[in-house]
Order: C-alpha cells, then structure tokens, then sequence
C-alpha cells in the first residue's frame, strides 16, 4: 500500500484527489483501454490518503503510446458541462469550479483570472489583470471557437503525475474537472518527459486542433501563475513570456 499524508493546508486536500482519482478511474474503465489504469481509492480521510503501491518502471515506447491512446479515449467519452460541481485543488493551491456552459468564460475568470487575482505584488496583479481586461472577450471567443466539448481532465497532467509499471502506464495526483480535452495535453508539454510516441498515440485516436500551438501557451499561462504564486519570481518571466504570447495571438 501507498500511504500518502495530508502535508497542505486544507483539510479536504485528500478527499478531493479521492474523488478525483474515481472520477479517472471510472472514466478509463468506461473506456475499455486495458493498458491504462488509475488506482483505487483504499481508504481516505483528512489526513491520509491509501491507495495500491505500483512498481514503478521505465517508460517503454509501448507504454507511452497506451498512455497517449487511453488519455484521448477519456477525452473522447461524452461531457455535458464544463466546470466541476465543486472546488478543488492543483497541487498547493485552490482550483476554482463551477459548472459553467462556457469554456471560454470558465478559463478566463476561473483559471487565469483567480491565479491572477491571487498575485500579491498589487503593481505586477494590477499589469497582469490589465492584460487580461484588455484581451477578455477575445480570449473567450477564441477559446470557444475552438473546443468542440468538454472532456474530463486530469487537470495536472505532468511527467511526475504519470507512472508506468511492467503493463501499465498509470494516472495519479490528478486535479480534476470538465474542459478543452487540449489543455491537458498542453501540461504534458509545461515541465516535458513525454516521448513523441505518447504524442502519435493520442493523435491517432483524437488529432490535436489546428489550434493547439495557440491554445498551449494559453493554457500553459494557468500553471506558470499558478507556479509564481506558490513558488516565486523564477517563474515571472516565463508568466510574462506567455502573457505577451496570448496578447499577441489574439490580436494578429
């Protein structure tokens, strides 16, 4: 067994990656991807999550292709909202939901928007908030014109966050709720460690739009704030980087 204690802040840090962990592991089941597995929630409370230990293994090119196959199976499984029922938690910081109608909208305020708010340098969050205000329908629009559904995210989708055995690749740690299926992919991409065989896996299944090169910065932006508000000014010029990117996208 795997026993993994409460080391944040919040009490119901646990009970919502149980949760979290069955919304994924129902979902890969629904989608019949044998050589894709999330693990069962043993037992759960506020201070200790249990969940089966794997033995863990290097990536064969196998693996990764049945981890890329089976994320886009999830994605492609029907979704009727965006949003979650409920907040919830990306790593150390709080992760706004609500069901919302509107990626664009959810995206915008609830991601970009609340990790904005959350800067507490007032001159760099009144920039940064100046930027966004100034891009704020484009951005909704853009996003809505270009993502078809929702799909259920694993929400953290890091190197660190995808485990292989001798069989299997494995998804843990997840941060969980109903969005644009690309801004997954578009953290595989933030920190790197997916080969190009998880990559042609998934695209073979579901293709990327041909607006994910656009989409990627967009969504990468959430979790370079996300990483400044909790870890510091190492990360400011990547937020900067990737907030002059989304200015300039949307106003070519």
């Amino acid at each position: 067994m795997f026993r993994k204690t409460n080391t944040s802040p919040f009490e119901d840090a646990l009970k919502c990656e149980a949760e979290g962990l069955e919304l994924l592991r129902a979902g890969v089941a629904n989608t019949g991807c044998a050589a894709l597995a999330v693990p069962k929630v043993i037992s759960v409370s506020e201070r200790e999550l249990v969940i089966p230990h794997i033995e863990q293994a290097q990536p064969t090119p196998a693996l990764m292709s049945a981890l890329g196959e089976g994320l886009a199976c999830l994605h492609k499984l029907p979704q009727s909202c965006y949003g979650l029922g409920h907040d919830n938690y990306i790593g150390l910081s709080p992760q706004k939901n609500r069901w919302c109608d509107n990626w664009g909208e959810l995206f915008r305020d609830d991601r970009l928007g609340y990790q904005i708010s959350r800067i507490q340098d007032a001159k760099l969050r009144n920039e940064f908030q100046e930027v966004l205000a100034r891009n704020s329908d484009a951005l909704e629009g853009f996003l809505n014109e270009h993502c078809v559904r929702p799909s259920l995210l694993h929400g953290d989708l890091w190197a660190g966050n995808a485990l292989f055995d001798r069989k299997k690749a494995w998804l843990i740690d997840p941060a969980v709720y109903y969005g644009d299926r690309e801004a997954d992919l578009a953290m595989t991409e933030f920190f790197g460690g997916f080969t190009s065989d998880f990559y042609q896996a998934y695209d073979s299944v579901w293709p990327r739009t041909s607006a994910y090169a656009v989409k990627k910065d967009i969504y990468n932006l959430y979790h370079a704030l996300n990483h400044y508000n909790l870890f510091g000014s190492g990360y400011l010029g990547q937020c900067r980087q990737l907030l002059l990117s989304l200015e300039a996208s949307l106003n070519h």
